[in-house]
């Protein structure tokens, strides 16, 4: 029988919570993505491949980057940070 660590269980829910929201926003930014390069590949550009791989792309940059950012932060709360502490 394994003890009973009493902030395990919480670690591991955010964890679990953390990438639950990673997988979806991902998902959903490259379907997004997809679906915004097909529009522009249909009316702008002769249907090529190339809008397509673009915005897929780009959607899944963007849920790779919000991700780490999610990761890195703690609790899943968005870090702050103020513009003197930037600029000094």
């Amino acid at each position: 029988m394994m003890p009973d660590y009493p902030g395990l269980n919480k670690m591991a829910d955010d964890y679990g919570r953390k990438w639950d929201r990673c997988l979806a926003d991902t998902a959903v930014k490259t379907v997004t993505g997809l679906s915004v390069g097909i529009v522009f590949s249909i009316l702008l550009f002769k249907r090529r491949m190339w809008p397509l791989s673009f915005g897929s792309g780009l959607g899944l940059g963007m849920g790779y980057t919000n991700c780490q950012h999610d990761f890195r932060t703690n609790n899943g709360t968005k870090a702050t940070m103020s513009f003197s502490s930037v600029c000094v």
